[in-house]
This record gives C-alpha cells, sequence and structure tokens, in this order.
C-alpha cells in the first residue's frame, strides 16, 4: 500500500502550489473536452495526480494487491456488488482508447464511452461539480500511469438492477447535472472546501442518508448513513451527534493524521485518510473543515439517558470495567493519541451504533499515517462477549459520563456477527 502511495504523491508538493494557486503553469487554452491534451503539461499532470487523490480513486480502482487504478475491487451496494474498473490507459480493458470528452462524460455525467449508463457506485452525482479543467486534469494524469490490461466485468448486480436503462428513470429522480458555482456570499476557502466536500470529495456518498431507490435524502444532507456495516457519522455542525465540539484545527488534524487527541479514524474512513485526506495540503483540509462547520444540519435532541438502575447499565457497567476500563479508563477517556476518548463522544452517541458494534465483534485497527504512525489496535471481543453482554456494555458506553443515546439491541450485535462470518467465508 505504501509503496503504491508514494508513487503516486511523487511531486505532490509541487502538485499543491499549483492547486493552491489556481493556475496551471504552461496550460494550455485549448484544454476543452474533446480535444487533445498536451502530453508534456507538466503543470497539468500534477494537478491531476492531487485532484485524483484527493477524489480518492484509489479506493474504488484499486483491488487489494493489484496495480494501481486497474480496478477489479469489488464495492458491497444495497443492491448487489459492482466492480472497480480499469482506469489505466491501457486501449483494450482500460481508458486509453477513449476520448477525453468521453471521459469528461463519465465523471461528470455518468455515462460510459458508447453512452451506456454508469452505476452511481461511480459518485457522478457528486463529481459532476468537478469543472471540466479538473477533470482534464485528472485525465492527463491516468494518461502517465501504467497500462494494466485487465479486462474487468464491473455490473455483477443481480436482475433487476443490472438493466442498466433503468438508470435512466433514477436520474431524472436523483441527479442533476452541473459544475460548481461559488456562492459569492461566502469566502474563497468555503467555497473551495464546499467544492471538495459535495463535489471531488464526494463526501454524502457515505455520510448522507439514503432513500430506499439508493439515491440522497437531502433533507439530511451529511446527517449519517450506515454502509458496508459501518456507520459514517453526522459531520454537520450539529452540536449532539456531529462536529459541533470540533474546532477547524481539530477537523484538519483528523483528516490529516487520522487521530485526534480523542479519536482515531478506522474502517472506511481510515482507508480514506490513508488513500487520500492525509496526502492532501493543509490549506485545502481546512477549507473542507471551514465548509463543514458551516454546516448546522438538523439539532439532535438528545435520547432520555437510561437510568443507571437499568439492569443494561448494571450489567454493562460490570463488563465494562473488567474488559474496557484499563484502556479506556474508568472515566472513559482513554489514552490521547492512542485509545479513544469514549466519554461525550459524538461517535458513541450515533443515532446507529453499526460501526460500535462491528469494533467489538470484529476488532479494529486505527489508520496510520505519517503524522500518527502508531497505529494502535483494539482487539476482537466475539469469542468473550455474547450478543447480551456485547449489547449490554455498548449500551452502558452509550448512557454513561453524561451521554444518553438509545440501547443496543442484542439481535444488532447477532446480525453483526453473522456478518462477520459470512465475510470471513468469502
Amino acid at each position: 500500500m505504501r509503496d503504491k502511495l508514494a508513487r503516486r504523491i511523487a511531486g505532490a508538493a509541487f502538485a499543491s502550489s499549483i492547486l493552491l494557486s489556481g493556475l496551471v503553469a504552461g496550460a494550455s487554452t485549448k484544454d476543452k473536452a474533446g480535444t487533445s491534451l498536451d502530453p508534456q503539461n507538466f503543470g497539468q499532470i500534477e494537478r491531476g495526480r492531487y485532484l485524483a487523490i484527493a477524489g480518492d480513486c484509489a479506493s474504488c480502482h484499486d483491488a487489494p494487491g493489484g496495480q494501481p487504478y486497474a480496478g477489479g475491487r469489488p464495492i458491497e451496494t444495497p443492491f448487489g456488488v459492482v466492480v472497480g474498473a480499469n482506469i489505466t490507459p491501457d486501449p483494450d480493458t482500460g481508458i486509453g482508447a477513449w476520448s477525453d470528452a468521453a471521459f469528461v462524460r463519465a465523471l461528470r455525467e455518468g455515462k460510459g464511452d458508447h453512452g451506456q449508463f454508469l452505476y452511481p457506485a461511480m459518485p457522478y452525482p457528486y463529481y459532476t461539480k468537478v469543472t471540466e479543467r479538473d477533470a482534464l486534469a485528472i485525465r492527463a494524469y491516468l494518461n502517465t500511469v501504467e497500462p494494466v490490461h485487465n479486462a474487468v466485468v464491473s455490473n455483477k448486480l443481480p436482475f433487476p438492477f443490472d438493466v442498466r436503462e433503468g438508470m435512466a428513470a433514477w436520474n431524472a429522480l436523483y441527479f442533476k447535472s452541473g459544475e460548481f458555482k461559488p456562492d459569492p456570499a461566502k469566502s474563497a476557502e468555503w467555497n473551495r472546501g464546499a467544492y471538495l466536500v459535495e463535489g471531488l470529495g464526494h463526501c454524502g456518498a457515505c455520510h448522507t442518508p439514503k432513500t430506499k431507490l439508493g439515491g440522497d435524502d437531502r433533507a439530511h444532507a451529511l446527517q449519517g448513513y450506515a454502509l458496508q456495516g459501518w456507520f459514517a457519522p453526522n459531520i454537520t455542525n450539529d452540536s449532539e451527534r456531529g462536529l459541533g465540539g470540533w474546532s477547524v484545527a481539530d477537523i484538519l488534524t483528523y483528516l490529516k493524521a487520522g487521530h485526534t487527541a480523542v479519536t482515531a479514524a478506522t474502517g472506511i474512513m481510515g482507508e480514506e485518510i490513508t488513500l487520500a485526506s492525509s496526502h492532501m495540503t493543509d490549506a485545502d483540509l481546512a477549507a473542507i473543515a471551514t465548509y463543514l462547520k458551516d454546516l448546522p444540519g438538523q439539532t439532535s435532541t438528545p435520547a432520555a439517558a437510561l437510568s443507571a438502575s437499568d439492569p443494561r447499565m448494571t450489567a454493562g457497567g460490570a463488563i465494562y470495567r473488567d474488559e474496557c476500563s484499563a484502556c479506556h479508563g474508568m472515566d472513559g477517556k482513554g489514552v490521547p493519541f492512542l485509545f479513544p476518548s469514549l466519554a461525550g463522544s459524538p461517535n458513541v452517541r450515533s443515532t446507529d451504533p453499526a460501526s460500535l458494534i462491528r469494533v467489538v465483534i470484529e476488532g479494529a485497527r486505527s489508520v496510520a499515517t505519517d503524522k500518527e504512525p502508531t497505529s494502535p489496535g483494539m482487539p476482537s471481543f466475539a469469542w468473550r462477549l455474547n450478543d447480551d453482554e456485547a449489547a449490554a456494555v455498548l449500551t452502558y458506553i452509550r448512557n454513561a459520563w453524561g451521554s444518553s443515546a438509545p440501547a443496543v439491541d442484542p439481535h444488532e450485535v447477532e446480525q453483526a456477527r453473522a456478518r462477520a462470518a459470512m465475510a470471513a467465508g468469502r
């Protein structure tokens, strides 16, 4: 993984300076979709390299153990599995034979090289906001990666979801084409953050709740969503379950290092930080933080706290003392930059406890970055705790130290355990 990253981010400092200035050294005035890009325009290539990292393209287009951007990674959706496409410049199995116009259309309109509908696992509903100039810069960079002959069949969905023509109706409901338009009433930093969050960074793909048809519930944008056995938390400025207690500096540190004094990234977000945000400029991360802190979200009403005499609290407290307190402390505050604080954590109070259950059942290792290379982990307690015990201790954690959140149902733990067993048997 680190070798791949090293190849991708060589020259990133140069790319960053170009990106921040908003200029591409030597950029052609003819960089329009359908025209040829200058293969010697190194400024454009380096800009594209940075943008591909910022867009976290590798998360979907790199298969474990595979070549960069050669595709083949299964992507789990509520409707079945799709597979990340080969986007190397191989002319037969990649995008080497695509025109620039076809690439831009795929990125921003969700149409393949022959006009076929793409599935929104390729997040074109967000990438539509990417400027044509940035889209062409990404193409210029992808033209320079090693071509890999790797035929990928992306559509693994069951009937009727495998019928691509059905996406026409989905697009009519949930897709609005259009490049990002800056808000003149906001600062340049805010607008840069909005462009990254709403467009290239496609944060809503994980953090925005979805309808039954898989479209964004825009009324609750960025307020949290469960996917792939994790819960992507609320990242609005909600004071109860979002980022209301975080400063801009806290968010920047988290996105850069994967850790703050009170929390650590793991799972899907840990991968995003490893592959993308940890390699972005501080200025871009500060812009993201500035934008997120300006999103009021929906002010949450705290759930009624469970009584200390509740049998689940009594049992959970005893289990916590025996199994958890050595690392997280009897006060739930953990150890800064090592063991996350559970007391007062908005993630602990999330409406959906999926991530907490998963960590208890499967264990987890936090992300390792240049800023925080330790990568502490938590062991699995699946062998130690039965479903009732795991539910009790999580219910206690969610309602201790002045916090309040709905109790965890043992059935939810049972489902997580079954999911883990299924994944292990694949």
